[in-house]
């Protein structure tokens, strides 16, 4: 029997509009978006909707708002069926997408995962001052190849990798200077295009460790249920299912490496998985999947279309 994993996207994935077809279409997703509201005590989904783009990206906003519309998603694909529980064997989420996962597979409630990824947001552009901290995605390059870019590139300050996404994409994260010196190596090594990202933090790089100790205590606070299906970590590239577990992978996530090739590789191996369907906005990780392993099947429900595609799929 061949096994699917569900997966939930990160940030970068968000843009204004998303999320108000769904509204639109199901009343279970305008429920979603009424409790993240709730929760949030602010209209975030007025900002989905009809932006400004500038506040919907602003990392505090971008990470809930991107959660909500994965688990519009879930709920849509619950009232027609479809389950994490019974039609999935893993889920998997890249960066604040973990959130979402997690909140899919019953670990947190939706309000939990709204405010958490609020409270993360916010620490993560609080704990490195704005322009000292700086994030570079370098294309066409090895792994290995910018692992040893990043230590030259060092000198004394931090440059970290922060995201191994596929083969030849891989983002490096840490001080701003120190990443200028990343780019300039990575394009005299080869690399295919080396840029700097509009992010507003350097996200899963060590000077994040400000905010890894407020999502230890923000975290702490929340009740948690084991999961409904294994969540594959993102910093570990395998399965978890123990809450505390969980609870301690999400703090190392914070300034820990998004292992997302290994975890898909993982689950095409190891975890037996030939298809792969990401739920919520965008089509990145889709994308991503295809380039990790072009034998998966992989494919996108973000639309009121994809979702009745899915369900007959899955019904047939």
């Amino acid at each position: 029997m061949s096994k699917r994993a569900f997966t939930f996207p990160g940030q970068g994935s968000q843009a204004v509009g998303m999320g108000k077809d769904l509204a639109d279409a199901f009343p279970e997703a305008k429920s979603v978006f009424a409790e993240v509201d709730d929760a949030l005590g602010k209209d975030l989904s007025s900002i989905m909707f009809e932006g400004p783009d500038e506040t919907l990206r602003l990392t505090e906003n971008a990470q809930p708002a991107l959660m909500a519309v994965s688990m519009a998603v879930v709920k849509v694909l619950e009232a027609k069926g479809v389950t994490v529980s019974k039609d999935s064997n893993f889920v998997a989420g890249h960066s604040l997408g973990e959130y979402s996962a997690l909140c899919a597979a019953g670990t947190f409630s939706i309000a939990d995962a709204a405010r958490l990824l609020k409270t993360r947001g916010q620490a993560m552009q609080q704990a490195v001052p704005v322009g000292e901290g700086a994030m570079a995605a370098l294309l066409g390059l090895e792994f290995d190849q910018v692992t040893k870019i990043a230590e030259e590139a060092r000198q004394g300050e931090v440059c970290d990798v922060a995201n191994d996404n596929s083969p030849g994409q891989v983002v490096v994260s840490g001080s701003t200077s120190a990443i200028e010196r990343a780019v300039e190596l990575a394009k005299a090594a080869g690399a295919k295009r080396a840029l700097l990202l509009p992010v507003s933090a350097p996200f899963h790089c060590e000077l994040m460790g400000p905010a890894a100790e407020k999502m230890e205590e923000a975290l702490a606070l929340v009740n948690m249920k084991e999961p409904s299906v294994p969540l594959v970590a993102n910093v570990l590239a395998a399965p978890i299912t123990d809450p505390n577990e969980i609870r301690r992978r999400l703090v190392e996530q914070v300034t820990g490496m998004v292992r997302w090739t290994e975890s898909v590789s993982w689950l095409a191996g190891e975890g037996g998985v030939t298809q792969v369907v990401e739920l919520g906005a965008g089509k990145v990780l889709t994308g991503l999947a295809r380039r990790i392993n072009r034998d998966l099947e992989a494919s996108a429900a973000g639309t009121p279309d994809e979702i009745d595609a899915l369900v007959a799929s899955l019904a047939g």
